[in-house]
């Protein structure tokens, strides 16, 4: 790959850590819309704690599978602010490591080994023509075509 693509793809990763690390340590601390749905019917106190009602949330759970990026946050970092940072930074990283898997994987690749000849051994065939096909050159007027 050349080095304009490479900028560009380094440029867009360091963008994206950006934004994961530190903005999304500014957003928003009220429920997402997902959350805010669940506690419909509910009653909340000033610490967003579920106080009375009947909604979904009230069945609520600690995470019942868990992991190391549960609830938007690493664990076992006490910051609040550096959890959210440095789980969008791991999210982005892995993302960006499953996705140029996949691209590496179903990359187009080059049918013959490098530094083979194409062309059949003793034959003068132009490997650029396809069989059937005549190689581009000059035109004979004379001969009809």
């Amino acid at each position: 790959m050349n080095r304009r693509l490479w900028t560009f793809i380094g440029g867009g990763l360091l963008v994206a850590l950006v934004l994961a690390g530190v903005v999304s340590t500014y957003a928003s601390a009220h429920p997402d819309g997902l959350e805010s749905a669940l506690r419909e019917g509910c009653a909340v106190d000033a610490d967003d704690t579920i106080v009375g009602g009947s909604c979904p949330a009230t069945r609520e759970e600690a995470h019942e599978i868990g992991g190391p990026l549960a609830d938007y946050g690493l664990a076992g970092v006490r910051n609040d602010m550096l959890a959210t940072g440095l789980s969008g930074v791991v999210g982005v990283l892995l993302t960006f490591a499953v996705g140029g898997g996949a691209c590496w994987l179903l990359r187009r690749r080059d049918p013959t080994p490098a530094g083979t000849d194409p062309t059949p051994a003793g034959t003068g065939a132009d490997p650029a023509v396809r069989p059937g096909r005549q190689a581009a050159g000059p035109v004979d007027p004379d001969s009809g075509d």
